[in-house]
């Protein structure tokens, strides 16, 4: 119990200076861009004299590490600011387009972890196979395709077929279920690929390496089947790094929801950060670095908890 209290400690604290790192360094890296908030309200033609009216009404003609304080301050009091561009409370911005931006992640990765378990299982099984290798070249050539270029080759392949864009029909006053997820299939899919490209490698390998280990050998001698063996023994074995690696690929997962929302004109959350990054909106820019920062923090505490409960000796390493 006490090892697994400092375990969880010990992984708060980093989380912890994770986040503190992250905003300070977005923060830093937002107003050290060229431009500044005047121009992303007034437009590029505003007079000097604007501008310094303008930066002195928001705060920014001040010390930048007074800004930083200040944004702080108001961070701990639960306000993320106003948004320069929009003129609406950062915090409902970002939990109005977050919603869509979940929902498009959710089930991106639930696809992505179907795809992975069945394409990963099949390629460790037959891994020195020619199918496994054709399943190791499928992985590899969506690995170095890039998210948009998935997104529109999906896009393509089933024009007519399904919708590329929005989130429902426009002449539908109140949009159906079946017309949303029609609407969600592409992106999803399309996140779910990139899921699997990424993941499905390591799982093959390890059902590969597992595989060749004189248990498995020992356990088809006593008797129990193949699948057996696979699914009782070397799946679990194969499946703790992955886990790992899943909620490290949240960020990528993130960074890839951004062009494939843009390949859709689906209106998420990361459509609003590249938005607000063109237009150096740097509250709102701030603020949704900070909410994906902790779902990337978040999920890699979840898998490491759930990596504990699959091997319990990781309390005591």
């Amino acid at each position: 119990m006490r090892a697994a209290c400092g375990r969880m400690a010990a992984r708060g604290a980093e989380a912890a200076a994770s986040i503190i790192l992250l905003v300070t360094l977005t923060f830093v890296l937002a107003h050290a861009s060229p431009g500044g908030p005047a121009y992303a309200i007034m437009g590029l033609k505003v007079r000097p004299d604007t501008v310094a009216a303008v930066d002195h009404q928001i705060g920014a003609d001040t010390a930048l590490w007074l800004q930083y304080l200040t944004w702080w301050k108001h961070l701990l009091q639960g306000s993320l600011g106003t948004s320069y561009l929009l003129n609406q409370p950062v915090t409902g911005l970002l939990l109005g387009y977050a919603g869509r931006s979940l929902l498009l992640q959710v089930s991106g990765l639930g696809l992505g972890v179907i795809l992975t378990l069945a394409g990963g299982i099949a390629h460790g099984k037959f891994y020195d196979t020619r199918f496994g290798r054709l399943l190791g070249a499928i992985e590899i050539m969506f690995y170095a395709m890039p998210g948009f270029v998935i997104g529109t080759f999906l896009a393509l392949l089933c024009a007519g077929l399904l919708p590329s864009s929005g989130i429902a029909d426009l002449h539908h006053a109140a949009p159906s279920l079946a017309d949303r997820l029609r609407h969600l299939l592409l992106p999803a899919l399309s996140l779910g690929l990139m899921t699997y490209s990424g993941l499905a490698r390591y799982l093959a390998e390890g059902i590969a390496a597992e595989l060749r280990l004189p248990y498995t050998r020992t356990a088809l001698a006593k008797g129990l089947g193949p699948w057996a063996i696979l699914s009782r023994h070397v799946l679990p074995n194969a499946l703790r790094p992955l886990i790992t690696l899943l909620g490290l690929s949240l960020p990528a997962l993130a960074a890839g929801s951004v062009a494939i929302e843009s390949v859709f004109a689906y209106p998420g959350l990361g459509w609003l950060l590249w938005r607000s990054a063109l237009s150096h909106d740097y509250p709102l820019l701030i603020g949704g670095v900070l909410l994906t920062g902790l779902a990337t923090i978040l999920g890699n505490l979840a898998a490491d908890m759930v990596n504990t409960i699959l091997d319990p000796r990781r309390l005591y390493a």
